[in-house]
């Protein structure tokens, strides 16, 4: 659950975290539907229960551990091969349109676009975003950031490219909590948080593996 997330973290010790639920592009989404009876994603009507969700998960991390918990959405298009993570955006994204009109889009709202796992994945093969990959020097100035590492993975062309970076969880189990992690130097509010990834000159990852980092 959302709040358990919050509690795992929060008790480590962690300063920030974003959360970023997935929200399928149309098709995929009548896919799943239609082969599993469910789905993995937020439903598009439902987006404003999800950031009222947000808002009172982010106050309780504050509260309770002096924790930022930055809102946000994992724009997953299995349709096209792209995922982008928007953060910190004020109002529902639309996964169906171009890169480009998402990353407009984003930025509009005042939010973060971090480029996901832009390549193969070395724990399951898989490339989800392959059109990302395909299209890296096209794509390279236009997010704020790409993702160099995730879980247990570290995607080197990202820094062979020298791209802003940063590294995450991409947290859908517990067995996640132990993996890369990014660390930034920057006051601890949600603008600053921002900056310092726009920015990416103060910027390190490690590799978590379990237990309070304080």
């Amino acid at each position: 659950s959302l709040k358990e997330v919050v509690e795992l973290y929060g008790q480590s010790g962690f300063d920030a975290i974003a959360i970023t639920d997935h929200l399928l592009d149309s098709r995929s989404l009548l896919k799943e539907k239609e082969k599993y009876g469910k789905h993995s994603s937020i439903e598009p009507d439902r987006y404003a229960d999800y950031r009222r969700e947000l808002r009172d998960a982010a106050h309780y991390a504050m509260e309770t551990y002096n924790m930022l918990l930055l809102p946000g959405i994992e724009l997953t298009n299995d349709t096209r091969k792209f995922h982008i993570l928007a953060i910190d955006n004020t109002d529902a994204l639309n996964p169906d349109l171009e890169v480009e009109d998402i990353l407009q889009d984003i930025r509009n709202q005042g939010g973060i676009s971090v480029a996901c796992h832009p390549a193969v994945r070395n724990h399951s093969g898989a490339a989800p975003s392959e059109y990302l990959w395909s299209n890296m020097d096209r794509f390279s100035t236009m997010f704020d950031s790409w993702e160099v590492a995730n879980r247990d993975d570290l995607f080197n062309s990202i820094g062979l490219k020298k791209f802003p970076y940063l590294a995450n969880s991409d947290f859908h189990e517990e067995r996640h909590f132990s993996s890369w992690k990014t660390l930034l130097r920057c006051t601890k509010n949600i603008e600053a948080v921002k900056e310092a990834i726009r920015k990416n000159d103060a910027v390190s990852i490690f590799l978590h593996r379990g237990g309070c980092i304080k």
